[in-house]
């Protein structure tokens, strides 16, 4: 499946989707992520963003850090099939004070951008700001995967 979604989100044109699955994976297989509509996800880190294995300790992110999602689903058949692709990437100061800076972009398992913070269907991404929220001051926005699937 990892090929699978690899080349799926390649077809986006996008660097990052296309380069992702060469950066550290910070979860040991993949999970059920309910805030990501039920999908497994894995979580990837660029050398920016080194300080994420650290989880909650983590602090303030550089601008340049890029945090990725890929994710598959399971129906009840048991039938697999790829899903999204979600990233977030540190911008620069003002770029966007909601979302503490970060661009959150999605990318549909056909490589259509679904929305993207500041760019198209930029409404569409409000969703991920609002519960990113929630551990902005503590967390720099970043939610954690659970401890028992996180690498070291």
């Amino acid at each position: 499946m990892t090929g699978q979604m690899r080349a799926a989100h390649a077809r986006s044109g996008n660097a990052t989707a296309a380069s992702y699955g060469g950066w550290r994976r910070y979860s040991k297989v993949a999970y059920q992520s309910s805030t990501h509509g039920g999908r497994y996800v894995q979580n990837y880190a660029n050398a920016t963003a080194r300080a994420y294995g650290a989880f909650e300790k983590a602090g303030v992110m550089p601008a340049g850090s890029i945090l990725a999602k890929d994710s598959f689903g399971v129906n009840g058949k048991g039938n697999v099939s790829v899903g999204p692709m979600f990233l977030m990437e540190k911008m620069a100061a003002g770029f966007n004070a909601d979302s503490g800076n970060w661009k959150y972009t999605m990318f549909t398992p056909n490589g259509a951008v679904f929305g993207e913070t500041n760019g198209k269907n930029s409404a569409g991404m409000q969703f991920c700001i609002e519960c990113h929220a929630a551990v902005a001051e503590e967390q720099d926005h970043m939610m954690f995967l659970p401890e028992e699937y996180r690498t070291r």
